[in-house]
C-alpha cells in the first residue's frame, strides 16, 4: 500500500511542477507580473515558510519534491514582482514627470483586438501626440 501512495504522489508531484512551469516560463520571459497581488505572493511564501517545518518533520518523498519546488517557484515569483512591478509603480510616480513611459492603444480592425504598447525609452514629452495627461479628468 506504501508504494501505491509514493507512485500517486509522485505522478501528482510531476503534474504540479508541469502546471505551473508555464507561469514562470512567462514571468520569467515577459516579466509582466502585474495580474498577480502583491499580498497574494507575500502569503504563500509566508504559508510555504511555516509549511516546512512540517515538510521536514516526513520522511523524504515526493512531498519533499513538490514542497521544494513550491518554495522555490513562489520566491521567484515574489522577487520578480518586487523587481518588475514594484519598481515600474515607482517609476510613474508624479515626481518622475521626466521619465514617464508612453502607452498607445493600437486597435486591429480585421480582428477587433486591442494591445497596450509601452514605450519606456521614450522621454515624456508634454507636446508628443501620444503623450497622455495623467492629471487632467477623464473624459
Amino acid at each position: 500500500m506504501n508504494s501505491v501512495a509514493v507512485i500517486a504522489g509522485s505522478i501528482s508531484t510531476a503534474l504540479f511542477i508541469a502546471s505551473t512551469l508555464p507561469m514562470l516560463c512567462k514571468a520569467a520571459r515577459t516579466k509582466e507580473l502585474g495580474s498577480y497581488s502583491l499580498g497574494y505572493l507575500a502569503l504563500a511564501n509566508i504559508g510555504n515558510g511555516f509549511y516546512t517545518v512540517y515538510v521536514v518533520s516526513l520522511p523524504l518523498g515526493p512531498i519533499w519534491a513538490l514542497h521544494s519546488f513550491y518554495l522555490v517557484s513562489s520566491a521567484l515569483m515574489l522577487l520578480w514582482y518586487l523587481r518588475y512591478e514594484v519598481s515600474k509603480r515607482w517609476w510613474r510616480l508624479p515626481e518622475h514627470d521626466d521619465e514617464r513611459t508612453t502607452e498607445v492603444t493600437e486597435y486591429a480592425p480585421r480582428t477587433g483586438a486591442t494591445r497596450r504598447l509601452v514605450d519606456v525609452n521614450r522621454r515624456y514629452d508634454p507636446t508628443s501626440p501620444f503623450h497622455i495627461n495623467h492629471n487632467s479628468p477623464p473624459c
